[in-house]
């Protein structure tokens, strides 16, 4: 695939609150602990919506890990010295039994018409990954309100392109656009990965991206 535009070009698609995310999702993801502190001390400069940043911290979990999820969820508290909540609806035990309709709702909209073909691969390969997948993954965690899922599929294509990805990369390109991001901010996102990404790295998931667009 060949870019008309320039890297920056195509990363102001994307709105700078948004742009600010998915580069805060990138350092959460890959980031070694000085560059975390510094994000999280940039987001708190930047005015970026706390509610935001607590909902990325909580969903890096389901895609960079635990320790980092634990990392980045330190260093927030830190810089913007907002406390824990003292509350929550994962903890909730009248909500629980809600994860499982809402898990089911948000992975069947990310995943349009491959919903079907996902639960039963997902299934093959152990139950177990499946009920995590909807209940924890797309119930407790992706579904939650606080941070819109267009938003939440960007920062999940800037992640899994960082990471090298490539399968949960594919999925969650369809992902994005299914959750209403246009192209071009899908676009926007795969390019603040691809900065930190070698060159034929790079091109490989640009040209996975011009055949999820077709």
């Amino acid at each position: 695939m060949t870019l008309t535009t320039s890297g920056s070009s195509i990363i102001e698609a994307l709105d700078v609150p948004t742009r600010d995310l998915v580069s805060l999702a990138i350092v959460i993801a890959t980031g070694d602990e000085p560059a975390l502190r510094g994000a999280m001390a940039r987001a708190v400069e930047q005015a970026l919506d706390p509610l935001w940043v607590e909902e990325l911290m909580l969903q890096s979990y389901l895609f960079a890990g635990f320790p980092r999820a634990l990392n980045a969820a330190r260093e927030w508290r830190r810089a913007s010295g907002r406390p824990a909540p003292s509350e929550d609806e994962s903890i909730d035990p009248v909500r629980a039994g809600r994860f499982r309709e809402r898990g089911e709702r948000t992975c069947a909209t990310v995943y349009g018409d491959m919903y079907t073909r996902l639960r039963t691969n997902i299934k093959a390969l152990h139950p177990a990954l499946d009920a995590w997948m909807i209940d924890d993954g797309y119930g407790q965690v992706l579904g939650r309100p606080g941070l819109d899922l267009r938003r939440r599929e960007l920062c999940i294509v800037a992640v899994c392109a960082a990471l090298q990805q490539e399968r949960q990369l594919h999925a969650h390109l369809h992902g994005a656009l299914h959750a209403g991001a246009t192209p071009a901010e899908v676009e926007g996102a795969l390019e603040l990965a691809g900065t930190s990404l070698a060159p034929d790295v790079r091109r490989r998931f640009f040209h996975l991206w011009a055949r999820v667009r077709g």
